[in-house]
């Protein structure tokens, strides 16, 4: 074995390493054309999901026009094993600014919420929600204006971000949910994706893409 061979192997053993080792449990990547393991929730109308070509990859396409209604899929997922949420999105075109505090301004280009489970009874269920928030900058977390005991409103994009362009995300939802929740027994119960525009009145087209649990 030749001294650039040994280099080599050096520089990429902790590579492959890393590769070998990481844990994911991929949600959804589109590539199947298949939305049957969603299940569609309405609100007010109906926000149209398809699976689309977008850069040559297939993706979930959102458009909603005065409506609100989601995607949810069941899933149980161990977060000791793979604490990280990845996804990949996009939004084609800016809501206006909204007091997003209130009922008549939660509406969000884009979100992605995890549920949790932390008890037996279905209304022990709360969810983080991974928001693309219509305001000028980040801000702190607040609960939502329709579930404020249930659900937690987490701005990661704004309207300073570029539209028609992929940003691609990654949170700890195991620390998240420690800070939010405490030391208690939970579980996940399911991914949601929602692009609404009910209360605003706006139109507003998203994309969704590689939502995976990974370990790091």
């Amino acid at each position: 074995m030749n001294l650039l061979t040994r280099v080599c192997l050096v520089i990429l053993t902790p590579v492959f390493s890393a590769i070998l080792t990481a844990k994911t449990l991929m949600i959804d990547d589109f590539s199947a054309q298949d939305l049957s393991r969603w299940q569609t929730k309405e609100f007010q109308g109906t926000t149209v999901y398809n699976i689309v070509t977008l850069d040559g990859n297939k993706v979930l396409e959102a458009k909603s026009v005065k409506a609100a209604s989601g995607l949810y899929k069941k899933l149980k997922v161990d977060l000791t094993k793979t604490a990280y949420l990845n996804w990949r999105w996009r939004i084609e075109n800016k809501l206006p600014l909204l007091i997003e505090t209130e009922k008549s301004g939660d509406d969000y280009a884009a979100r992605i919420y995890v549920v949790v489970s932390t008890g037996f009874f279905f209304w022990q269920t709360k969810a983080l929600n991974y928001a693309w928030s219509s305001q000028m900058a980040p801000a702190a977390s607040w609960p939502n204006a329709f579930a404020p005991n249930n659900a937690l409103m987490i701005p990661i994009r704004t309207r300073q971000d570029t539209v028609a362009i992929w940003y691609t995300e990654k949170r700890n939802i195991y620390q998240e949910l420690r800070q939010w929740l405490g030391n208690k027994d939970f579980s996940i119960s399911g991914i949601a994706i929602m692009t609404d525009t009910d209360n605003s009145q706006e139109k507003v087209t998203a994309y969704y893409d590689d939502i995976y649990f990974s370990s790091q």
